[in-house]
């Protein structure tokens, strides 16, 4: 069921433990009342892939992950035949006293030999299925070459097999697709799509997360945690910690029962928020 209002899909959001500003929510609203690709640039472990997961549940459909990486290419996203058997068939058909080529060919390249990748399972819904939730996972790792086979998916929903032609989609898919902006995408992808930045949460905002997602917490020891995740987002270090590693954090002082954070607390479990050593260095040396 798509949101009725912005306020609408703030609410179920939060229903499902996710904590947005009005302007994602706004983002979020507009993306499923137009049906367009969503388009989410941040930092890493800001919350970029849970939306994806929350709108699928929102929504009551399947969520299909595509994860990209270096070298990404069309048999790993969309499809690929099944050779193995193609051959095994070609073999058996083989054995008998006549071989219809024609025939044999039109066989091998039907839907019982196509493996289907992400891409196309997600354009392939049936009657009675909800459209689901597509979610292109950190493009910014993938190459330019697939950004360019995006587009066709991106504008017409539509993907071309050379051996069985064009297979459009009855109805879309929900497209949500991350970047943790290690390199630009292109501006042709990013205009086919409504864009948002993911920032990282204002103290307000996290405190609300940690109530949400560690919920038996005290207000004392939720704030102390906020404060100095704050208040290392402002010093200049090559990777700051994002939500996930609040969270993280907060599981950590957790599990070693601390009803307060001090001094030795934070330097002892500093590799839970930072993730590079140069600036584990750094904030140990600042006493901090």
């Amino acid at each position: 069921m798509i949101p009725n209002s912005i306020d609408d899909t703030a609410t179920l959001l939060r229903q499902h433990n996710y904590i947005p500003d009005h302007s994602l929510s706004t983002a979020v609203f507009l993306a499923l009342k137009m049906n367009r690709p969503l388009f989410l640039e941040g930092e890493a472990g800001v919350g970029k892939t849970e939306i994806a997961k929350v709108l699928a549940k929102i929504l009551g459909t399947e969520l299909i992950r595509l994860q990209c990486y270096e070298g990404l290419d069309i048999s790993e996203a969309v499809y690929e035949w099944n050779y193995s058997k193609q051959i095994l068939e070609i073999r058996l058909a083989e054995t008998g006293n006549t071989v219809d080529r024609s025939m044999l060919k039109n066989k091998i390249f039907s839907d019982e030999f196509l493996i289907k990748r992400p891409i196309l399972r997600s354009l392939e819904t049936g009657p009675t299925q909800r459209p689901p939730v597509l979610l292109i996972d950190e493009l910014d790792r993938s190459d330019e070459p697939f950004e360019a086979f995006l587009l066709e998916i991106l504008s017409e929903f539509q993907v071309t097999i050379p051996e069985l032609g064009t297979i459009k989609a009855d109805k879309p898919p929900i497209v949500v697709i991350t970047s943790n902006r290690t390199r630009e995408i292109h501006d042709a992808v990013k205009r086919r799509c409504l864009y948002h930045w993911v920032g990282y949460p204002s103290a307000e905002q996290e405190l609300d997360i940690l109530r949400e997602k560690a919920g038996d917490l005290s207000e004392r020891l939720s704030r102390q945690i906020v404060d100095h995740v704050q208040t290392l987002r402002e010093k200049d270090l090559f990777k700051k910690p994002g939500t996930a590693e609040t969270l993280d954090w907060a599981e950590a002082i957790q599990a070693l029962n601390q009803t307060e954070i001090s001094a030795p607390i934070i330097e002892s479990t500093l590799g839970v928020l930072l993730k590079y050593q140069d600036d584990i260095e750094k904030v140990s040396s600042n006493g901090n």
